[in-house]
C-alpha cells in the first residue's frame, strides 16, 4: 500500500483557509461614513485606532506613540561627548605620571621636558597629536597613552563598524592588519560596483572572507552599503552636535587615530562613496541627547543610527503625507524599533486594507476610494441588527394578512383543520397525528381487554381495537394500517401578502448636522431599505432626500452621502415625488414617513425653482399642506419622526396629524432606527 505523510502547507496561502473576516472591520469603518466621513478617510482612521472585536490588533497610532517613547528613551541614554572625555581623562593620567617621573630629576632634560609639558594647547587633539613623537620617561605614562589611542582606534572604527571594538580587544597587530585589508576589499567592491562590474559572488566571496567583521550579515551589497551608510550618517550627526570647540577636537583625534592605524586614506574613500551613495540620510543634521551619562563614540553612533531609524518610522507611520500607504512602512525597521508583536499588528493593518478591496467591500474609481453594493448593503444589515436590538419582544412573525382561501404563499406552519378550509393538507401532519391517537387507542383497548366487560350502547360508527392491532373503518384487521379521524386534518398554513409602497423622506438640510442626528437618520435609512428588501421583497420602496430641493437617493448613495449646505427644508417637493411614486403602485398599501428636524421653508414653484422663506411663508405652508391632503386622499397615512422641538416644527406636524391623521413621534437620535423601524412593522401588521 501506498504511505502518505502530511505537514503544513508552505507554497503560499492556506487555500483551505476560511476568508478573511472583514465584517467588523466595515462595520467600524461605516460608521464613520454614515456620519458623513469619506470612505478613504474611515479607512484610514480605522487603522490609526486598530482593529476592533476579538481581532485585536493595535493601530497606527499606538505605534506611533511607542515609537515616540522609543525617541525619548535614547535621548535621554546619556552624553554624545563621552569619548572625548575619555580622552581628556586618559591624557591628563599620562601627562601627570610623566611629571611625577620628571619632578625628582633635577637634569637639564627633565626641565626641558616639564617645559614642553607646559606648552601642550588646550586642545585635546593638537595635544595628542603633538604627544604621538613625545620619548615618554614614565612606563605607566606610556602604557596609559597608548590605552588613549588604541581607545580612540576602537571607537572610531566601531562607529563606523557597529561590533568592532569587540574584533580589536587585546591589540592584535594581526587583527588591525585585517581591517585594513577588509576596507582595501571593500572599496574595490563599491568600485567595481560604480562601474557596473560587481557581481553577487564577488560579495559572496568578500562575506566568506570577512563576514564575522559584520554582525548584522547582509545578504548582498545594497543591505552592507545601507548599515554602513547609515552609520556613517550618524557619526556624522554626532559631530554636527557638538559644540564647535568639542567637534574639531573629535575630529582632529579621529583623524590622528586612523593615521596611525594606517586607515585614513581607506576611511576617507568609504566615506566619500557612502556619502554618493546614500544623500538622503539626513548628513550633518544635528540630534540633542538630553541624558547625563558619558557615551562612547560607538554607542552615540548606534544610538544616534537608531534615533534616525526612528524619525523615518515615525513618519512612515504619521501617514501624514501625500499618497501614503502602509506599504511604505518598513516591516524591519519596526521589527527593530518595536519586536515581532509590532510586526503582527502592521501585518494585521495591511491585510484589512487589502481584503476590503479584494473582498469586494470597497473599489477605487478615478483615484477615489467607494464603498460597493456589498459593503452597503451589509452596512444596512448592521443598522438593522443594531435596531432589532433595541425593540423589545413582541408578537412573533412578520406576516401582515392570513387568509382562508387557497391562494397565497405557505408560511411552513399547519393548524387544524376547521370547516370551510380550503388550504392543501399537510398529510404528514395527518398521518402522524393519526398513528399517535391509534397507538394511544391500541393502549387503550389493551386495558380493556383485562377489565370486566361493561355493558354500554352499541354504536355503529365506532369499531372497537381488538389488542393492540389497528383496524380499517370496515372492522377489518389491519396491522399496518392508519385509520384516519376528523381530529387528525390538518392543513398548510397559507397568507396573502399585500404589497405596501412605501416612501421615507429624510431631510438633508446642513441643521441636521449640526443637531448631530445626522448620521443616525442615514443609519436609519439603510436599516429601513434592508428591512423592505430583505424581509418584504414585494414591497416597493423609495428613498426621498429633501434641503433646497428633493431627489431620490439609492441606498448606495446613501451611505456616502454629504448633506447639503444650502438653505431651505422642501417637504413640498418630496411629498410631489413621493405621490408620484404611490401613484405608480395603485394597489400597494401606502406608507409615508417623513424624518426632519425643521418645518417648511422651501417650495416648488410653477417654473420649477425652488423659492426659500424663512420664517415660512404662507404659500410655502398652502402647497405644503396642499400636498398632505392629496396624501390622505390617497389613504396614506403620514407618520413623522421630529428630531427637534421647534415651536414652528411643533405646529406643522400637529396640522398634518389633524388633516392627515398619522403620528407624531419625538425619538432621541440614537433611538430614530428603533422608531421608524418599528412603525413601519406596526402599519403593515395594522393593514391587515
Amino acid at each position: 500500500m501506498s504511505r502518505y505523510r502530511y505537514g503544513a502547507y508552505h507554497d503560499g496561502p492556506d487555500p483551505l483557509a476560511p476568508p478573511y473576516d472583514v465584517r467588523a472591520a466595515l462595520d467600524a469603518m461605516g460608521d464613520s461614513v454614515l456620519e458623513g466621513t469619506r470612505p478613504e478617510d474611515a479607512l484610514r482612521d480605522l487603522l490609526r485606532r486598530g482593529l476592533p472585536g476579538a481581532q485585536g490588533r493595535r493601530g497606527l497610532d499606538d505605534l506611533l506613540r511607542q515609537v515616540r517613547e522609543r525617541r525619548r528613551s535614547l535621548r535621554d541614554r546619556g552624553r554624545l561627548d563621552g569619548t572625548l572625555e575619555q580622552v581628556r581623562a586618559l591624557l591628563d593620567t599620562a601627562v601627570g605620571q610623566e611629571r611625577a617621573e620628571l619632578f625628582p630629576d633635577p637634569s637639564d632634560d627633565a626641565r626641558l621636558r616639564e617645559a614642553e609639558l607646559d606648552a601642550l594647547p588646550d586642545d585635546t587633539a593638537q595635544a595628542v597629536r603633538r604627544l604621538s613623537d613625545y620619548q615618554w620617561r614614565s612606563g605607566a605614562a606610556r602604557e596609559t597613552f597608548e590605552q588613549l589611542k588604541e581607545l580612540l582606534r576602537r571607537d572610531v572604527l566601531d562607529a563606523q563598524f557597529q561590533g568592532m571594538k569587540q574584533a580589536l580587544q587585546g591589540q592584535d597587530p594581526a587583527a588591525m592588519e585585517r581591517i585594513k585589508d577588509m576596507m582595501a576589499a571593500l572599496n574595490r567592491m563599491l568600485e567595481r560596483d560604480a562601474r557596473g562590474e560587481h557581481t553577487q559572488d564577488d560579495f559572496d566571496r568578500f562575506m566568506e572572507e570577512f563576514g564575522d567583521l559584520f554582525p548584522d550579515a547582509p545578504r548582498d551589497l545594497e543591505e552592507l552599503v545601507d548599515s554602513l551608510a547609515r552609520r556613517a550618517a550618524a557619526m556624522d550627526r554626532l559631530l554636527a552636535s557638538l559644540s564647535p570647540e568639542q567637534r574639531a577636537e573629535l575630529a582632529g583625534l579621529m583623524e590622528q587615530a586612523m593615521q596611525d592605524a594606517g586607515l585614513a586614506m581607506e576611511m576617507a574613500r568609504l566615506g566619500d562613496a557612502l556619502r554618493a551613495r546614500r544623500p538622503d540620510l539626513g548628513w550633518g543634521q544635528p540630534e540633542q541627547m538630553t541624558g547625563d551619562a558619558p557615551l562612547g563614540m560607538g554607542d552615540a553612533t548606534t544610538a544616534l543610527a537608531e534615533l534616525a531609524d526612528l524619525a523615518d518610522l515615525e513618519s512612515a507611520l504619521a501617514q501624514d503625507y501625500p499618497g501614503a500607504r502602509l506599504d511604505d512602512v518598513d516591516e524591519e525597521a519596526v521589527r527593530r524599533a518595536l519586536g515581532r508583536q509590532a510586526v503582527d499588528d502592521l501585518s494585521a493593518l495591511r491585510r484589512i486594507e487589502a481584503e476590503l478591496e479584494r473582498q469586494g467591500y470597497l473599489q477605487r474609481r478615478r483615484g477615489d476610494l467607494e464603498l460597493t453594493p456589498k459593503a452597503v448593503r451589509r452596512l444596512g444589515e448592521t443598522a438593522l441588527r443594531r435596531v432589532f436590538s433595541q425593540l423589545t419582544t413582541g408578537r412573533q412573525g412578520d406576516h401582515d394578512q392570513h387568509d382562508a382561501g387557497q391562494a397565497g404563499e405557505l408560511t411552513g406552519s399547519s393548524r387544524e383543520w376547521r370547516f370551510g378550509d380550503e388550504q392543501p393538507l399537510d398529510v404528514v401532519r395527518t398521518v402522524s397525528n393519526a398513528i399517535r391517537r391509534n397507538v394511544m387507542d391500541g393502549r387503550a383497548a389493551l386495558a380493556a381487554a383485562d377489565a370486566p366487560p361493561v355493558a354500554r350502547p352499541e354504536d355503529p360508527r365506532l369499531v372497537r381495537p381488538e389488542g393492540p392491532r389497528l383496524v380499517r373503518g370496515d372492522g377489518s384487521r389491519a396491522p399496518g394500517g392508519v385509520r384516519l379521524s376528523v381530529d387528525d386534518f390538518e392543513v398548510q398554513e397559507t397568507e396573502r401578502r399585500t404589497g405596501a409602497a412605501v416612501c421615507l423622506l429624510v431631510d438633508l438640510s446642513y441643521s441636521m448636522v449640526l443637531r448631530g442626528t445626522w448620521a443616525a437618520a442615514k443609519q436609519t435609512t439603510l436599516a429601513l431599505h434592508t428591512l423592505v428588501t430583505g424581509k418584504f421583497p414585494q414591497d416597493a420602496i423609495e428613498i426621498i432626500g429633501f434641503s433646497n430641493y428633493a431627489r431620490v437617493l439609492h441606498p448606495t448613495e446613501m451611505a456616502g452621502l454629504d448633506w447639503d449646505m444650502v438653505q431651505g427644508t422642501n417637504l413640498h417637493h418630496a411629498l410631489m415625488i413621493a405621490g408620484r411614486h404611490l401613484d405608480r403602485h395603485p394597489d400597494f398599501e401606502p406608507i409615508v414617513l417623513v424624518v426632519t428636524d425643521g418645518e417648511p421653508t422651501a417650495h416648488l414653484r410653477p417654473d420649477g425653482r425652488s423659492l426659500f422663506d424663512y420664517p415660512p411663508s404662507s404659500e410655502t405652508l398652502v402647497l405644503t399642506l396642499a400636498e398632505v391632503d392629496k396624501m390622505t386622499r390617497r389613504g396614506a397615512c403620514m407618520n413623522f419622526f421630529m428630531l427637534a422641538e421647534d415651536r414652528r416644527l411643533v405646529s406643522f406636524v400637529e396640522e398634518v396629524a389633524r388633516r392627515n391623521g398619522g403620528r407624531v413621534f419625538a425619538p432621541d437620535a440614537e433611538r430614530l432606527g428603533e422608531y421608524v423601524v418599528s412603525d413601519y412593522l406596526r402599519v403593515r401588521r395594522g393593514r391587515r
